[in-house]
C-alpha cells in the first residue's frame, strides 16, 4: 500500500542513500527555497519512517525550521534492487548528485543483479544505454583516476576517455588533465595512443598462462590487447550470471554457444 501524509521531521529516520555527499551551500539554498515556496516534491519513506529517497529535503527542512514534510509512505516489502532504483530515479536528474555517486549506484545494481546487461540496467532506470555505459567505464580505471573522480577533480567524460586506454597509460593522461589540459586535448591524446596501439601486431589467438596452471585462451580475427580486455570482462560477467543460476561448466558452454549463434547475450 502507498499513501501520502504529512509527518513531523522527527518522525523520519535516515539510512544509507545513493547520495553520499551533501553540499552545505546547496542545502542552504534548498532550505531557503522550501521556506519561501513550500515543499515541491514529497519524501519517500517506509512505514517506520526510514527514508528511501529525500534525505536532502529532510535536512533542508530541519535547517529552515519547517516542522513537517509531505511523505509518500510505501507500506509493502521492497527488495534492495527496488529501493536502489527508486533512490536513483528520484535523484539522477538533480544537478548536485555527483557523477561518482551515480557510478557507484550503477555498479551496486549490477552486483545485486549479475544477469543484467547494460541495456537492461538502462531500461530499469529509464536512461539511454550509452549513458549507463559511460558511467560504468569508471570500473575500468586505475585507482588514481578513481580517486580524482570521487574527489570531483575530473568528470565522467574525462573518466570515459581515460578508460579507453590501457591501465599503464591512464595515470599519465590523468596528470595531463590535472595540469590544466582541456577535455578536447585529453581526447586527442587518447585517440593518438589508441591509434598507436591499434597499429601494433594483431593475432588470431591470445594465450594467458596463469600461475595456477590454468591457461586462458581467447581466439578471434585480428585480436589486439584491447580486444582481449573487453572479451575477458564480457566472459567474466557471463560466467557470474551462469554461476548465480547454478549452471555447471558444460551447461554454460552450451548456453553461450547457442546465444552466440543467435547473436544475443547478457551484455
Amino acid at each position: 500500500m502507498v499513501v501520502q501524509a504529512k509527518k513531523p521531521v522527527n518522525w523520519f529516520r535516515t539510512a544509507k542513500q545513493v547520495r553520499g555527499h551533501f553540499d552545505d551551500d546547496d542545502e542552504r539554498r534548498l532550505a531557503e527555497s522550501m521556506k519561501a515556496e513550500g515543499q515541491l516534491q514529497p519524501v519517500f519513506a517506509r512505514a517506520d519512517g526510514t527514508i528511501i529517497a529525500g534525505e536532502r529535503r529532510l535536512r533542508a527542512a530541519i535547517r529552515a525550521g519547517i516542522p513537517e514534510l509531505l511523505v509518500t509512505i510505501i507500506d509493502e516489502p521492497l527488495t534492495e534492487t527496488q529501493v536502489k532504483i527508486l533512490q536513483l530515479t528520484e535523484n539522477l536528474h538533480r544537478a548536485d548528485l555527483r557523477d561518482s555517486e551515480k557510478w557507484h549506484a550503477f555498479e551496486e545494481l549490477l552486483r545485486l543483479n549479475p544477469g543484467w546487461s547494460n541495456k537492461e540496467l538502462a531500461a530499469h532506470l529509464k536512461l539511454g544505454e550509452s549513458v549507463v555505459s559511460k558511467y560504468l567505464s569508471a570500473s575500468r580505471c586505475v585507482p588514481e583516476v578513481i580517486a580524482a573522480f570521487e574527489a570531483a577533480r575530473i568528470g565522467i567524460t574525462t573518466v570515459y576517455e581515460l578508460s579507453r586506454v590501457p591501465a599503464e597509460q591512464q595515470a599519465e593522461l590523468l596528470a595531463f588533465k590535472l595540469s590544466g589540459a582541456s577535455r578536447d586535448a585529453v581526447a586527442s591524446r587518447v585517440r593518438k595512443k589508441r591509434g598507436d596501439a591499434e597499429s601494433q601486431v594483431r593475432v588470431n589467438r591470445i594465450n594467458c598462462p596463469l600461475p595456477s596452471g590454468v591457461t586462458v585462451s581467447v581466439s578471434g580475427q585480428g585480436l589486439s590487447l584491447s580486444d582481449l580486455i573487453a572479451a575477458l570482462g564480457d566472459a567474466l560477467k557471463k560466467a557470474r550470471w551462469a554461476a548465480d543460476r547454478g549452471f555447471d561448466s558444460k551447461t554454460f558452454t552450451s548456453v553461450m554457444k547457442d546465444e552466440a549463434k543467435k547473436g544475443v547475450g547478457h551484455e
